[in-house]
């Protein structure tokens, strides 16, 4: 399959002027001005009025060969099948389900070129997590999410060295942001990964109490207050976390509707929905987004028992799976049996799904009998 992007998101190597910091800088930032398909003629992300992000968001799986390269090529056969089977046109590229953390910044530039490239006037929105462990790396990945046009960006809470509170995730979430200063911009909330979590979760007495860093007490409703002053791109937060409470506290202060929140749990989302969430962000939208979908449309009509029914029957196939041993590895093999797309193995730590629990994963699924007749 011939990729219609450049290849690769790094710089190529350019002899003596690599010596020079200044020029380096230089280079780096010519090279991300760069558009990456020769079709485009203007950049995306401008502050021009912009479609609101609501409904469905799939996070997005990264595509890998089976000697753990990532399988680029794939990305235009995985676009179709979002918008033509599943009826998904937004992503999230690069977030847990994609592996992003295990990436390399590389790597990760060049999957966001792809995504940009192949979604063009196929997907609606196009958001590209630039979240990392360190600062520049973030802030490296947030000016070439703006160079090629990403419709957002959106950044986790860096979780070895934590915030410890408001004030300091804030200014961390600053200096990312304004390297892109015309994109919009989402905080990632995921605290199983990341530490960062709610007050109520955190004030037990950390094991090193000299070590600052193991406490971590930041509610996401707490960065509400002001945060257009110090982050004017701010658009949203992408809350993965049970918290409703904390959620719908969100929800409460946003009375204008002037941001979005996305719901990061997909067995929870008829919940979050009835608190008035935007839209979700999730893995099994990959492989269930047309009948989340419907989900989504029996919650507005509104009729509740069929919502309802949507969801119990979501949670029946994750309740399954779970049990089994679930997470970003079985989800690769799930949307490899539903699809027919290879998404081929994930990187270490993480292992690739046992042919059992394929083959249990696949049954279950199969006998689900959903309302639209599925």
């Amino acid at each position: 399959m011939k990729m219609t992007g450049i290849k690769g998101g790094g710089i190529a190597s350019q002899g003596e002027p690599w010596r020079n910091p200044d020029l380096r800088e230089s280079s780096m930032q010519k090279k991300e001005s760069v558009k990456i398909c020769s079709h485009e003629n203007t950049p995306k992300n401008s502050m021009a009025p912009r479609k609101k992000l609501k409904g469905l968001v799939a996070a997005t799986i990264t595509p890998m060969t089976p000697d753990g390269k990532i399988n680029l090529p794939v990305i235009r056969q995985y676009v179709d099948y979002l918008v033509n089977e599943q009826n998904v046109k937004n992503v999230f590229v690069n977030g847990t389900t994609g592996e992003g953390l295990s990436l390399s910044i590389q790597e990760r530039k060049q999957l966001a070129e792809e995504w940009m490239c192949q979604g063009k006037d196929k997907l609606d929105h196009v958001i590209i997590h630039v979240g990392a462990l360190n600062l520049p790396e973030c802030q490296e990945l947030a000016r070439h999410a703006a160079a090629i046009g990403a419709d957002g960006i959106a950044v986790i809470a860096p979780f070895f060295f934590k915030p410890t509170n408001k004030d300091e995730l804030v200014a961390f979430m600053q200096k990312v942001a304004s390297e892109a200063p015309e994109v919009p911009f989402y905080y990632y909330h995921i605290p199983p990964l990341t530490g960062v979590k709610s007050r109520a979760l955190s004030q037990k007495r950390p094991m090193f109490p000299h070590m600052r860093l193991l406490l971590c007490t930041v509610r996401v409703e707490e960065l509400l207050d002001g945060i257009k002053a110090q982050i004017p791109t701010f658009q949203g937060v992408k809350f993965s976390d049970t918290d409703l409470l904390d959620l719908a506290q969100c929800i409460h202060k946003n009375e204008t509707g002037e941001f979005e929140f996305l719901y990061g749990v997909d067995e929870q989302l008829l919940g979050a929905l009835a608190l008035g969430a935007n839209g979700a962000v999730g893995s099994t939208y990959n492989y269930l987004g047309r009948q989340t979908n419907l989900m989504l449309q029996a919650f507005a009509k509104p009729d509740f028992a069929l919502a309802q029914q949507y969801q119990f029957l979501t949670g029946e196939f994750l309740n399954f799976v779970i049990k089994l041993g679930f997470g970003v590895a079985q989800t690769k093999a799930v949307m490899t049996s539903v699809s027919g797309i290879p998404m081929g193995p994930p990187r270490l730590p993480l292992v690739a799904a046992s042919s059992e629990f394929i083959i249990k994963a696949k049954a279950k699924l199969d006998s689900i009998v959903w309302p639209n007749g599925d």
